[in-house]
């Protein structure tokens, strides 16, 4: 399995909990720090001021003043300096301090409790551990699709990589059938024979789509229900944007995985040409790779067009003859756009 699948399954799973986790973090370790400068067992007395200044602010409409004060505790006096106040003073003004009685070296113009840190140190401790429970349940997912559909051992991606000179493998192409109105795809051989056929009978902005399926060998014909596209993105994560539609009701990802297939795909070191590793049960099944919307070889030579338009035509290579579950697989992928699937 490749980086890129291996880190869209993480961050897939685990959504915003891997922002939440970093967060939660710096919130307890401010709460602890808050902790150090409560002064909920701070007594009041009160102090004069001995010098006010005028000082810088980041506010234009309030300005803010460094104070120079005195105050006596049990006879004995302190200085010390405010910094930062809002309101009016002037110099022989009365003002409150609030003081450590161990320490009264220690003082403050009010009081802050232990409510503050505590609400830091609640909120960043629910953060923390919503991210880890999130962590957690996405190593379970993954452990679940493992199990449901396993990915290749080193045999089967042996096969997958040497798939397209392998006796009995035979390559096929996936296309736009060309209707702007009711768009659908089929499945051609080299001689450009349809195999099979996925054309769309109602198109709809709001609410399901009707295609009809047709398995040209055999003429076996079947109706479904295809949703729009359904994508959900992170804007802060990489590799989170989750795109699916419902087929017949079922998330077209999910049901794929009940199969047993699994897609592996290289993001970068195939670009532009995405290929997407096939696998049924931990076997090597197909290899696909998008191309062009001149899919047959010869065309591509003729009209020196090899970067891939959309993710409407796409070339594949297998031993199959399941072409029904072969059209699902490059039709989920051509409707979701995607790029990185698991």
């Amino acid at each position: 399995m490749t980086f890129e699948n291996k880190y869209a399954r993480f961050m897939r799973n685990t959504g915003p909990a891997m922002i939440l986790l970093p967060f939660g973090l710096i919130l307890i370790v401010v709460g602890i720090i808050l902790f150090g400068f409560r002064s909920d067992n701070y007594l009041e007395t009160t102090g004069k001021i001995t010098s006010v200044t005028e000082a810088a602010s980041d506010q234009e409409d309030q300005t803010q003043y460094d104070l120079e004060l005195t105050f006596s505790v049990d006879g004995k006096e302190y200085k010390t300096e405010f910094t930062g106040m809002s309101g009016s003073y002037s110099t022989g003004d009365d003002i409150k301090v609030y003081y450590d009685p161990k320490d009264p070296e220690k003082n403050t113009p009010s009081k802050m409790g232990s409510a503050v840190p505590i609400a830091f140190i609640g909120v960043g401790a629910a953060a923390l551990l919503f991210s880890i429970y999130k962590t957690v349940d996405a190593f379970k997912k993954s452990k679940e699709l493992d199990s449901m559909a396993p990915l290749a051992d080193a045999q089967a991606q042996a096969e997958l990589d040497n798939i397209k000179t392998t006796p009995g493998v035979t390559e096929y192409y996936f296309r736009l059938d060309g209707k702007p109105t009711k768009p659908g795809f089929v499945i051609e051989d080299a001689a450009r024979n349809i195999l099979y056929e996925g054309k769309m009978l109602k198109n709809s902005l709001v609410g399901a789509r009707s295609y009809e399926f047709t398995d040209h060998r055999t003429g076996y014909t079947q109706q479904h229900e295809v949703g729009h596209v359904m994508t959900t993105s992170y804007n802060d994560e990489f590799f989170s944007v989750k795109s699916w539609f419902k087929f017949d009701g079922e998330k077209i990802w999910d049901l794929l995985h009940k199969q047993g297939f699994r897609m592996s795909t290289s993001l970068y070191s195939k670009f532009p040409n995405l290929t997407y590793e096939v696998t049924k049960n931990g076997s090597a099944f197909a290899r696909i790779e998008s191309c062009s919307k001149y899919v047959h070889e010869e065309e591509e030579a003729q009209h020196k067009l090899t970067i891939p338009v959309g993710s409407m035509y796409y070339r594949f290579w297998t031993a199959s003859d399941d072409m029904e579950s072969l059209f699902m697989i490059m039709f989920a992928l051509s409707e979701c756009e995607q790029t990185v699937v698991e």
